[in-house]
């Protein structure tokens, strides 16, 4: 008996599979790409004080942020205690620029992986997600200094607009992580000699498959450069402090004060206004009470940072920062010249003065002219 007729071509069983998810053309560059997730790589045993600098690796697609997930590991016995800024002061400065050597992120790890998450709208949205030690990635700190955070580096501020392409090996962004020593980290330093695993991933949108579309307004970014106000603020002073020059369309202002010893405390004083200015005009004119219950509405019910403020011009849609739901239809448009300012007439008591106020602001730069509306309904 021959079988030869039960028997496929070489070539029919060599086929790939069919895409079966492919949409049909037309619409918006989120109908036709997937959103997928991807390794970057796992840096192990980084001594505090140290620094990463590995390379990112392509994916065949945009990049719409950096998961990171840092673990300490190493110390021992009972009595590590942990500073204030602690854990998430992990890192002394974290820079991610774009192919081109432009900063997207640069400032400190507990403005990147604590304030840009509860603020920016990013990652985690304001049912309490915005707050790192709510993920269950997190694992808090034990009596021999060990714990884990989890955040993100967002590019995408709404769906599918400001991500970077990643398809390109030889035009890739750049991520550094400089590691706080332990001094900085620990109040009582752990036993042990503890180390730091990193572990990077990317969120990204597949290029998608069969028809030619890209994201809205590539090359669109948004950058959070951390910068100092002038001038500093003494101790029940009346100061109108300057931001450096912006430009482009503000989306979040985070206001993060110090002191002279670096200890973050409130320099807001309850019982007189607080105004920020845009040219000399009072844009907001407001108690202070008055923006701390702005900040419960438009971020959820997630505690106030002691020392840190923060104005969204996230909310077209609601009261609320609603994350990558945002039209843009309320950024605040800004160019070189233009000049912020805050004041307060007088500042609060600072125990240890002068003190420094730094501006942590998210700065859209489009590519062409800003994108605003819900294009893909």
């Amino acid at each position: 008996m021959s079988y030869n007729n039960q028997m496929g071509s070489a070539q029919e069983a060599g086929r790939p599979q069919p895409q079966t998810s492919v949409e049909s053309a037309g619409g918006p560059f989120i109908r036709h790409s997937q959103r997928g997730r991807a390794p970057q790589y796992v840096v192990s045993g980084t001594s505090l004080g140290g620094i990463i600098t590995q390379p990112l690796v392509a994916r065949p697609g945009y990049f719409a942020n950096f998961r990171v997930t840092q673990a300490v590991s190493g110390g021992t016995g009972t009595s590590a205690v942990l500073n204030a800024d602690a854990p998430t002061n992990l890192n002394s400065l974290i820079t991610l620029k774009d192919a081109f050597g432009t900063p997207l992120i640069v400032a400190d790890g507990f403005t990147v992986s604590n304030l840009i998450g509860i603020y920016a709208g990013g990652y985690g949205i304001n049912n309490g997600t915005n707050l790192y030690s709510n993920l269950p990635g997190y694992s808090a700190a034990t009596s021999a200094g060990n714990f884990t955070i989890d955040y993100a580096l967002p590019l995408e501020f709404a769906r599918g607009y400001g991500v970077l392409s990643g398809a390109n090996a030889s035009l890739l962004p750049t991520l550094q992580f400089n590691i706080n020593s332990s001094s900085a980290i620990y109040g009582t330093a752990p036993g042990g000699t503890p180390v730091v695993q990193t572990t990077v991933d990317s969120d990204f949108f597949w290029l998608p498959e069969g028809v030619a579309v890209e994201p809205p307004g590539l090359g669109t970014t948004r950058q959070f450069i951390q910068q100092q106000l002038n001038p500093l603020i003494s101790s029940n002073a009346s100061a109108r402090l300057q931001f450096p020059r912006l430009g482009g369309y503000l989306d979040t202002i985070i206001l993060t004060f110090r002191d002279s010893t670096n200890a973050r405390v409130d320099p807001y004083n309850t019982a007189s206004r607080f105004q920020l200015y845009v040219d000399g005009v009072p844009l907001i004119d407001s108690t202070v009470n008055e923006i701390y219950d702005d900040m419960w509405i438009a971020f959820g019910a997630v505690a106030r940072p002691t020392g840190v403020l923060s104005f969204s011009r996230k909310t077209s849609l609601n009261q609320q920062s609603l994350g990558l739901l945002d039209t843009g239809e309320v950024y605040l448009s800004t160019n070189p010249g233009t000049l912020l300012e805050i004041n307060q007439s007088p500042w609060a008591t600072i125990t240890n003065s002068p003190g420094t106020m730094t501006a942590t602001v998210g700065q859209i730069v489009p590519t062409g002219a800003i994108i605003q509306g819900l294009p893909e309904v």
